[in-house]
Parts: C-alpha cells; sequence; structure tokens
C-alpha cells in the first residue's frame, strides 16, 4: 500500500433532512484506480463533491493528499486535487483549441487572453493531451471534436496543474457508443501509466469500468455496500444487491458488462 491520497473515516451529509451519505469510509492510496458505483441517488456525486472541497460533510474526518477538511485552507489545497465534469464543456468557446483549453487550466481561466502563457505552458498541454492518447487533435477547435475527444481534452486539461489526485464525475454521461468507446481509450490509456495520479471514476454503468482500475466502491442508498479490489468485490451478488435485480456478470479482455437474468 503506497502513502494515501484520500480519506473519507464515518463520512456522513445530510441536506433538508435527507441523509445523502451515511457512515462512509474510504482509503484511496497512490497507485490506485477506483470506480465509485451505484444506482442514481445513491451518493457517488455528494462523495465526490467533498473529496474535491466543493462540500463539507455533516459529520466524519475527510483527509486529502495529508490535510484534513476543515482544518486546512482550501484556496491552497484545490490545485492538488483536479475535477472533471462532462457539463464544463459548456462553458468553454467552442473556437478554443484543444491546447488552449488544457493550457488555461494553468490558471484556472476559461479564455487564453486573460493570462500569458509561456511555450513551457503550451508543450504542457499537448503532453496531457498525449498521454490520454489525443496528442495529434492539439490545433484542433473543440466544437469540431466528436464528444468523446471533448471529454479526453477536459481530462487532459484537469492534468494541467499535474494534481495528486483526479477526480471524473461520470465522463462518460450523454455519449453515445462510439465516443463512450473513444473516451474509455483514454482513460485506460491513463490507468496504465504510472506517473498519473490516482483516480477516482464515477460511474452507474458497468460498461463504463476502463481497463486497468483497480478497486471498486459499491454505494446503495447513501451507504457503502462493498469496497475493495475490483476482481474481488464486483461480483453478481454485490451487483445484483445494489440494484435489487437478479444480474449475470461477465468480463472480456478486462472490460465489464451485465445482463439481468430471471
Amino acid at each position: 500500500m503506497g502513502n494515501i491520497s484520500l480519506l473519507l473515516e464515518d463520512v456522513s451529509l445530510k441536506r433538508g433532512g435527507q441523509i445523502l451519505l451515511d457512515s462512509i469510509n474510504l482509503t484511496v492510496c497512490e497507485g490506485e484506480r477506483w470506480v465509485v458505483f451505484g444506482p442514481n441517488g445513491s451518493g457517488k456525486t455528494s462523495l465526490l463533491r467533498i473529496a474535491s472541497f466543493y462540500m463539507h460533510p455533516t459529520s466524519g474526518n475527510v483527509e486529502v493528499l495529508g490535510h484534513e477538511l476543515g482544518k486546512s485552507d482550501i484556496r491552497k489545497m484545490r490545485h492538488l486535487v483536479g475535477f472533471s465534469s462532462p457539463g464544463f464543456s459548456d462553458l468553454l468557446r467552442s473556437s478554443l483549441t484543444a491546447q488552449e483549453v488544457v493550457m488555461t487550466a494553468a490558471n484556472g481561466a476559461l479564455e487564453p487572453w486573460w493570462h500569458e502563457y509561456t511555450e513551457k505552458d503550451k508543450q504542457k498541454a499537448i503532453t496531457e493531451l498525449e498521454r490520454i492518447g489525443i496528442g495529434e487533435l492539439h490545433a484542433q477547435s473543440f466544437g469540431t471534436l466528436s464528444s468523446g475527444e471533448r471529454q479526453r481534452v477536459l481530462i487532459a486539461r484537469s492534468m494541467m496543474s499535474d494534481p495528486s489526485l483526479l477526480l471524473l464525475d461520470e465522463p462518460a454521461a450523454g455519449l453515445d457508443l462510439p465516443a463512450r468507446e473513444n473516451l474509455l481509450t483514454g482513460l485506460s490509456l491513463l490507468s496504465d501509466d504510472t506517473s498519473a495520479p490516482p483516480i477516482i471514476l464515477v460511474t452507474h454503468h458497468i460498461e463504463e469500468i476502463p481497463t486497468g482500475f483497480t478497486h471498486i466502491l459499491l454505494m446503495k442508498r447513501g451507504r457503502v455496500l462493498a469496497s475493495g479490489p475490483i476482481q474481488e468485490t464486483l461480483n453478481e451478488r454485490h451487483l445484483s444487491t445494489c440494484f435489487d435485480m437478479n444480474f449475470r456478470l461477465t468480463q472480456h479482455n478486462g472490460r465489464w458488462s451485465a445482463n439481468a437474468v430471471d
């Protein structure tokens, strides 16, 4: 086990009398690639918002990269965590190149003319695009890219500040089949990159788990159903309990799929 990147101890979250998270425990270490998996409304996104410093839990202890939430200056910590969400693409001007979209993250900006950028910054952006397998698209305008390519650009953008933890909130949401496969190819490349930080990916589709991911946290109604190495933890019993339906689970070439059974 490497150094601990994220530690949640008995974390609970209540909003408007509703329990969104109930006594969550999770330890993510260096080199690990986690999937947070469960039905809609199971608390997956709430967990990610807490891990990215955008939300405080009602109770429990949260430590991110050795910094305890509530006892550290969040402004100085946010750059340590890369965060990517599909909705972010709506904030970006479509005529920006893929390189510019990634590069502007160095200053947390949306437009390249807000700041000056060095040749080192420009090359760093291309390097991050190459890490996720689309370096050849660096000069193409963001708006002309496919949906899957745009999501890969956003993930490259989240890597621009060299984060020590990468959080991905349903990056394949709304993608058609070719776009999803395009994205998963990039995520598998990133997963295999030993220099990449620990990754936490939120999804509720078993087919969206990239190859190379090492651990899984299954959630149901705000609680942990099961947690651990993916080959040991992701099974038909846990999957069926998670969705209150019987499933047959298969794995082929490192990818998972599931079908309902009587």
